[in-house]
């Protein structure tokens, strides 16, 4: 069963308007539509921005594992067309979080070079490490749509890769790399319109290549491959996640909700530390000055204070989680009580903590007035 999540404004978890299911039909796809979203582009703006708070500390928390010897990681596949948006992804959705912690990487057709190794040889180099989140603008998937389409190898090669792919992909995720696949799916005519504009713009000629046209003009047999992709590649290891890009505002909203819900599943944790806090603490307080002492513990009454506020937030949210309504799923509900349970403990825990800082240098400031 799927878990129960808290999705905010969304009607529906892009999680499940999204996946690409075996069932799942590009030629019906409305790419202008903005599944599960029941708000406008503002209301999006302000839900995004609270995302990306969340979705910056659990990349910090993931990136502080990896820094403390843990081997997960994090690779997100972006694929689509010419102008689909794939560049906005790193701009406007990777923004959000540290980008020391993100390894950013772009594929196009394989060079000379690399078409004599293994299609997956180039990708293998460029795999995130222990923390980090690897995000790949193109991947190698365009050894089964861009190699298929311009018959860079005979259909009996590329057709032998989706089995390939599925079991490079599942072997990474044993090994420890949670993999989310994003396409970015534009229509035709926004993409005439797109690639319009960059003829237009004298800061934006730079963007547009002479191969987009002849690209353009095969539209059909892209299609045709995505489908197949979507279809014999989208796993339960390795899901795809299929995102009308007509509104990129909508496109940006999905991807960021969907990657912060996958890292809430992984769940990273601050690492643990082997020396005494409140030792510590002490040891470097005397090396400040009284006013310095002064400042930081009122640093800490401000954390107390969010933390409080947090706090209230998270049991009323608990409060909510706790009413069954007459249709409800017995399963879900015990879940959701259950994490409600488990962020309220862990959102008290943290209080406690900042108020046993808060006494020791308030205690600290103390025997520097008694001396």
């Amino acid at each position: 069963m799927a878990k129960k999540r808290d999705v905010g404004a969304w009607r529906q978890d892009p999680h499940d308007a999204l996946r690409a299911g075996p069932d799942f039909d590009l030629d019906k796809l409305d790419r202008g539509s903005t599944p599960g979203w029941k708000g406008d582009k503002s209301t999006a703006k302000r839900f995004g921005k609270q995302r990306g708070t969340l979705l910056s500390e659990l990349q910090e928390r993931l990136f502080a594992e990896g820094s403390a010897g843990a081997g997960r990681s994090l690779l997100v596949i972006v694929q689509g067309l010419d102008t689909a948006g794939k560049g906005g992804v790193a701009r406007h959705v990777m923004s959000k979080v540290d980008p020391q912690g993100v390894a950013l990487r772009s594929f196009g057709p394989p060079t000379e070079e690399e078409q004599k190794h293994h299609f997956l040889w180039r990708l293998r180099k460029e795999l995130p490490g222990p923390g980090m989140i690897g995000v790949f603008d193109r991947s190698h998937y365009e050894d089964v749509l861009i190699a298929r389409v311009d018959e860079l190898v005979p259909r009996a090669t590329w057709e032998g890769r989706f089995d390939e792919i599925n079991q490079f992909e599942g072997d990474l995720v044993k090994a420890g790399t949670t993999i989310v696949k994003f396409a970015l799916m534009v229509s035709h005519d926004e993409q005439g319109v797109r690639l319009m504009r960059r003829l237009d713009r004298p800061d934006k000629l730079w963007k547009y290549s002479a191969n987009d046209l002849p690209t353009r003009r095969q539209w059909d047999n892209y299609q045709e491959a995505y489908a197949d992709v979507f279809r014999r590649t989208s796993t339960d290891a390795a899901p795809w996640f299929v995102i009308p890009a007509d509104q990129k505002w909508y496109a940006r909203l999905a991807i960021t909700e969907i990657l912060t819900q996958t890292l809430i599943d992984m769940d990273p944790q601050w690492p643990s530390v082997r020396w005494d806090p409140m030792v510590q603490r002490r040891e470097l307080a005397k090396t400040l000055s009284t006013s310095a002492l002064a400042a930081s513990l009122g640093e800490t009454d401000e954390q107390v204070g969010k933390a409080i506020k947090d706090d209230r937030s998270v049991r009323k949210q608990a409060a909510r989680a706790g009413t069954v309504g007459d249709d409800s799923d017995p399963v879900e509900d015990a879940e959701a009580k259950a994490r409600a349970a488990e962020a309220s403990a862990t959102a008290a825990a943290a209080l406690v903590d900042l108020q046993r800082t808060r006494q020791q240098k308030a205690d600290l400031l103390a025997e520097r007035d008694e001396s």
